[in-house]
């Protein structure tokens, strides 16, 4: 609240409310985030620890299903968002954190810890880097997403393709370029959820269920620099 010295009246401070909302909702962002990425890890490790189960995932059909049900779920829980109530968004996302640890256990068997753990590190300090950059920059960043989602296809498509020709220079091209993508959409994504905090403002469902969406936003985005790192500073086991 601020008083006008000119009228003789108080009024109050929308600049300065808006930046607690803001604040705020990031803050729960980044909390479930935060939460969902040590599911992943700590799910990772387990099952990298246990033959039996490694060998019944990578050696049988169950493969596909790991690989392919974390994507459906990101579908299921962007596409429903709005209809479901906050429990299952929960549900869901911690489902699909799950999942996600499951699918990346191979990287403790690939990989030695040691350059797992030193390229963590390297990619935790990118990305908050960029995060702060997206948040505090003043610049409207709506063409860069576009830009951005259109090179995230493309990657896409040349991902597959080199899938079969397993080129080598291909392979470390498209790594680097899967960097320079996440890190700019780690800026476009977190600035993109200060801009969205003011719409669930008052409503405490639909700010739980969009910061859970957030979140998901936000963890895709360090998981996959987190891959790209790995593959230039990992060491094979």
């Amino acid at each position: 609240m601020n008083f006008n010295q000119q009228e003789g009246q108080f009024f109050l401070d929308h600049t300065e409310t808006s930046a607690e909302v803001q604040s705020a909702f990031i803050t729960k962002v980044f909390l479930w985030m935060f939460v969902a990425l040590a599911v992943t890890g700590f799910t990772a490790f387990s099952v990298s620890t246990n033959i039996s189960w490694m060998e019944a995932i990578y050696q049988t059909p169950l493969r596909w299903l790991v690989m392919l049900a974390p994507l459906a779920l990101v579908f299921i829980i962007g596409n429903r968002l709005e209809r479901m109530d906050p429990v299952m968004t929960t549900v869901l996302f911690f489902a699909f954190a799950v999942l996600m640890g499951v699918s990346m256990s191979y990287i403790f068997v690939v990989y030695t810890a040691a350059s797992i753990y030193s390229t963590f590190f390297i990619c935790s300090g990118t990305f908050g880097v960029m995060a702060a950059i997206g948040y505090f920059t003043k610049r409207d960043l709506s063409k860069m997403g576009s830009y951005l989602f259109m090179a995230l296809i493309g990657l896409i498509l040349v991902s597959v393709v080199n899938w079969f020709l397993q080129s080598p220079m291909v392979y470390w091209i498209s790594s680097g370029v899967g960097i320079l993508i996440f890190t700019g959409l780690t800026i476009y994504d977190t600035n993109r959820l200060k801009q969205l905090a003011s719409m669930t403002a008052g409503d405490e469902d639909r700010s739980q269920k969009w910061a859970i969406y957030g979140a998901l936003s936000l963890y895709l985005n360090f998981i996959n620099l987190f891959i790209y790192l790995l593959r230039f500073f990992g060491s094979r086991d």
